[in-house]
């Protein structure tokens, strides 16, 4: 007998996203389960600190708040929802939801997942937690669960877990299970899979894009999917849009998590209608033998000042105010461990307005001990106020510095991870590990088309022909490149090289570039390695998270074939 397909939306990319989507999502259309990812890098560090000042604490709590209104409506609905929001204490926050439920008169069956934590191994980290797979999800779920709350699973175990439960996948049904996995991380960033954040944003009517609906997926019992999401919402879901998101925080072929590695060169996407993208295709292997392990510490201490130097000589009044300052911190008690000058050109010759008339120049100090990066920096800084370079001000004067953070990732085995389901009625379920395990290895490079025919080239931006999407994992930045055309695939694909691209992104030059090969998106995605120093929580760069770095990469120039523009 054939099983109905599962609708499953998504009403949440971050802590902190548009606090009306759950309402939106559960009155918008039909769905069967309602998912949301609260959880990031950052998010966890955030988390770990809270629980420092309050034990009980650790958790989402603009969930509840989204519940208060939304959990009468949803069990009217028969929508189930299934969230990670329980970040360091799902526990915590499925006892405050139970809580929330009685005082609301709305009974509800509350379960979660336990097993990610493993900070008592890690004893230097603030948070260490196991990325976990669906399976717990799916235990809470056939046994009736209304809504699951889960700590670290990861992005896409949101989709797996209802899946399993749904169509009763045997765990080595992985082309199905990958399917799932692909559906979960278009839908996992939210509005990015409908317009948001979009390299090509500007084809398209503004006001359409103004307002994003959340994407839902219709995933069906053969691991294939179609991404949309409510009728008369804005926004829109079309190939691009879905490329975006599929090689978004993604690197190579093999996309591996705890459930399966599915297979990203595979993928399949076809234009089936208006905001109707199919997913098709998509091959899955069994899992890693292992479970990556986020560990977020406390690195130090952080702060920074921002010198603004207006009108002429900005070379030369940079210079001026980099060697005082640097004198005062070789002569104080402390000078930071670590000191980072940047300067930012933003200035324009006759410039109409003073702001457009200044540059900035940014030192950035890190170190052990507070009062190397407060009191000495800030004295240093202050003093200068009379005696630097002319029109000397800054954009706030520095604090007392604030703690970063800093991330890494290990591995342990499936097995070392106590991985347990907690039902609505209390009774603890374990979950058993992948047996059948595979070691996750390069997929080999596919065979390149043939080069496009010599012919007139013009220079012009990348991105006049190419869309991209950037993101973070751990201290590495990701930027994925893709095409709409196979004429311009065939282009692209020699053209942007590992080594063209450090030639086009200065600040990798020095940096290892991996290229990955994906041909049935028309795509390229590059990680760079240690762009991001150790993790964005540390804030190493500007754009500490590499949101912008694809469409730097867009706006750089390169002899593009005429024919293509």
């Amino acid at each position: 007998m054939t099983v109905a397909p599962l609708r499953i939306g998504n009403a949440s990319g971050f802590y902190g996203d548009r606090f009306d989507a759950m309402r939106e999502m559960l009155t918008g259309g039909p769905l069967d389960v309602l998912t949301g990812d609260y959880l990031a890098e950052l998010t966890m560090l955030i988390l770990g600190r809270d629980r420092l000042k309050n034990p009980s604490g650790g958790y989402a709590r603009t969930f509840l708040g989204q519940l208060e209104e939304c959990l009468g409506l949803a069990l009217e609905r028969g929508v189930r929802i299934v969230a990670n929001a329980g970040g360091l204490n799902p526990g915590g926050l499925a006892d405050a939801i139970r809580q929330l439920s009685d005082r609301l008169g709305i009974p509800a069956r509350v379960a979660h997942v336990e097993g990610d934590d493993l900070t008592a191994g890690h004893p230097r980290s603030l948070a260490a937690h196991a990325y976990l797979g669906g399976a717990g999800i799916a235990a809470c779920l056939r046994e009736g669960a209304d809504i699951v709350v889960t700590g670290r699973v990861t992005d896409a175990a949101l989709v797996t877990g209802p899946a399993v439960a749904h169509f009763g996948w045997a765990p080595d049904a992985y082309d199905r299970l990958a399917g799932a996995v692909v559906a979960g991380h278009v839908l996992e960033c939210g509005t990015q899979a409908t317009g948001g954040n979009y390299a090509f944003f500007t084809d398209h009517d503004p006001a359409r894009l103004r307002h994003p609906g959340f994407p839902l997926a219709e995933l069906h019992e053969d691991g294939t999917s179609v991404i949309t999401k409510h009728d008369g919402t804005g926004g829109l879901v079309d190939i691009g849009t879905v490329t975006a998101q599929l090689l978004y925080e993604t690197s190579g072929a093999r996309y591996a998590g705890p459930d399966v590695t599915a297979r990203l060169d595979s993928v399949r996407l076809t234009q089936e209608a208006p905001d109707r993208v199919r997913i098709s295709g998509v091959r899955g292997e069994a899992p890693p033998s292992t479970l990556k392990v986020g560990l977020n510490r406390l690195g130090g201490y952080r702060n920074e000042v921002v010198f603004v130097l207006t009108g002429l000589d900005i070379e030369a009044k940079a210079a001026l105010v980099r060697d005082q300052m640097e004198a005062a911190l070789d002569a104080a008690k402390s000078r930071p461990s670590e000191v980072r000058w940047d300067l930012a050109r933003t200035d324009h010759p006759d410039a109409p307005t003073e702001e457009t008339a200044s540059a900035l120049l940014r030192l950035v100090v890190r170190d052990r001990d507070q009062d190397a990066v407060g009191r000495t920096l800030s004295g240093a800084a202050i003093e200068l106020a009379l005696a630097s370079y002319p029109g000397f001000h800054v954009i706030a004067p520095p604090g007392k510095g604030s703690p970063y953070g800093v991330f890494e990732d290990v591995y342990v085995p499936q097995g070392s991870v106590e991985h347990v389901a907690i039902l609505h009625d209390g009774r603890r379920v374990p979950v058993a590990p992948a047996t059948d395990t595979l070691v996750l290895e390069p997929a080999s490079e596919p065979a390149l088309p043939e080069p496009l025919p010599p012919g007139p080239t013009r220079r012009a931006p990348l991105g006049v022909v190419a869309g991209a999407r950037s993101g973070d994992k751990g201290g590495n930045a990701n930027v994925g490149v893709w095409v709409r055309s196979d004429d311009a695939w065939r282009w692209l694909v020699h053209q942007l090289t590992a080594d063209r691209f450090q030639n086009l992104i200065t600040e990798s030059c020095h940096l290892k570039v991996v290229r990955h090969t994906l041909p049935n998106l028309r795509a390229l995605n590059f990680v760079v390695e240690g762009i991001l120093g150790e993790g964005v929580a540390s804030q190493h760069r500007f754009d500490p998270q590499a949101k912008g770095l694809g469409e730097w990469l867009r706006s750089r120039h390169l002899d593009i074939p005429e024919a293509l523009l």
